[in-house]
């Protein structure tokens, strides 16, 4: 297994100690499916100052107490190379046209920094190879994980030809057109990186569909569909899709904690009740602050609902959690500050004594969103664009009372919720009003009966199976 982020992160203390800390996320939940006794090893990068002095220490291995018993290669990797890398490419480029977001008069300009930063991404990329092609044993199985990653499968291809080599897309893939703003040469070798291995997967057709096309468009790729496959200059490589489920068991026990309990509380007393004393009904986002979750947009629907809707003023609030991101970066800086600016211009135009319609949080804390999550009326979940937005499927699994989900078109998760979820243009903000207002409207019988639905949607696939599913296709 390999990807940027890996199972265990760890803080250097003053005195020189180091503390490590348990990783999260589907990665950790997937991978350990197969247990630390299955001989797997799990490659990835030091992210901080406390992670390389770990590696450096550790030398070939992380010490198995602080991983759960797994065994983890962490790579030191030249901080300005693994900047230029992250940061530079993975970030700054990969992430912006497979997200669509670039204001595309002003950016991308792609000139001798760009591929000095390139050059350094290849470099990260062939650390990755190379870890791999050490560790491996003959005939093993390798799961390369996302964007970041995207050279490597070729790299390790040159290196272990015997290996049975996967990659998977954790974002959207961008259509052709699109992904051609890429210089020519980087375009084609992000895809023909990807295609060195015998199998490339995403999280929804849509994705896959895009990928295929663009090896198509870009390589001149012949693209066969029964089965899904690429057959390029290099061989053959299948494509399939995993759609990333929400892990139920662990939510449900997590979110019925004493501390999430503790939070209920503080949140209500933040809600408060209407002047009819009825407690008041809540629109519930939990987001980070990254440009694609389409925070500031949400927020302009919800001032449009309390302008175009007054029967709701103090009879609602919005609880609206958005965590920092990538704040080393300004563009994100300057939208953290824009959802700031907007939450409080709301509150300022619509807030009197006793109601504030805006509750926003930006301290990230896991126990306060889940306590969110189950006591919401409304889910709001409207990026521009996602690989799949696992909120959409945390929310209804947690749910106390059932919750309407209004959820974007362009979530990777609306493929699998759209029967029982409002639908929305996530540009179009008078529509995300007007399906704010029918999800506030909705009857709570209706609404309990939606949420079922949407929770054995969202958990037909959870992260065990997922990352299991795959490495049996792969084996297969």
């Amino acid at each position: 297994m390999a990807s940027n982020r890996g199972p265990v992160a760890y803080a250097l203390g003053a005195d020189g100690g180091l503390t490590p800390r348990r990783g999260g996320g589907g990665l950790v939940s997937g991978l350990s499916a197969i247990g630390p006794g299955a001989g797997a090893v799990w490659v990835c990068a030091a992210l901080g100052e406390g992670d390389r002095e770990a590696a450096r220490r550790a030398g070939q291995r992380l010490t198995p107490e602080d991983t759960g018993g797994q065994a983890v290669r962490m790579l030191d990797i030249a901080p300005e190379v693994f900047e230029a890398a992250y940061h530079g490419v993975a970030n700054s480029v990969l992430w912006f046209v497979h997200h669509m977001l670039y204001e595309t008069p002003l950016e991308p300009s792609f000139d001798a920094e760009f591929a000095r930063e390139w050059a350094d991404y290849e470099a990260y990329n062939t650390a990755f190879a190379d870890a791999l092609a050490e560790e491996a044993g003959h005939g093993a199985a390798v799961l390369v994980q996302d964007y970041h990653l995207t050279l490597v499968p070729r790299l390790l291809r040159e290196r272990r030809p015997d290996l049975r080599i996967g990659h998977f897309s954790h974002t959207p893939w961008a259509p052709p057109d699109y992904y051609r703003m890429l210089p020519d040469d980087v375009a084609g070798e992000v895809l023909r990186g990807i295609l060195g291995a015998d199998r490339a997967a995403f999280l929804t057709l849509r994705w896959a569909e895009a990928f295929a096309d663009c090896c198509a468009r870009v390589l001149g790729a012949e693209v066969r569909r029964e089965p899904f496959r690429v057959i390029h200059e290099e061989g053959t490589t299948a494509i399939g899709v995993h759609g990333l489920g929400a892990d139920a068991d662990f939510l449900r026990e997590r979110a019925h904690r004493a501390d999430v309990a503790g939070r209920m509380e503080q949140l209500r007393e933040q809600i408060g009740h209407g002047p009819d004393g009825a407690a008041r009904r809540t629109v519930v986002r939990v987001d980070r602050t990254e440009l694609s979750k389409n925070i500031v947009r949400g927020l302009h629907a919800y001032r449009r609902l309390l302008a175009d809707r007054p029967e709701w003023r103090e009879r609602v609030v919005h609880l609206a959690f958005a965590y920092p991101s990538r704040q080393d970066l300004r563009v994100y800086r300057a939208y953290t500050e824009e959802v700031a600016r907007v939450a409080e211009g709301i509150n300022e135009e619509f807030g009197v004594p006793g109601w504030t319609p805006v509750l926003l949080h930006v301290e990230d804390d896991f126990a306060r969103s889940l306590a969110a999550y189950r006591l919401a009326d409304v889910a709001l979940v409207n990026p521009i664009r996602d690989g799949m937005n696992l909120v959409a499927k945390e929310v209804p699994v947690v749910s106390d009372e059932g919750c309407a989900l209004v959820l974007s078109r362009e979530a990777g998760a609306y493929e699998e919720l759209r029967e029982d979820a409002f639908e929305v243009n996530p540009y179009d903000v008078r529509g995300t009003a007007e399906a704010l207002h029918a999800g506030l409207t909705l009857e709570r019988s209706a609404r309990a009966e939606r949420t079922k639905r949407l929770a054995t949607a969202a958990t037909a696939l959870p992260p065990a199976q997922w990352f299991l599913d795959q490495l049996d296709a792969l084996r297969a």
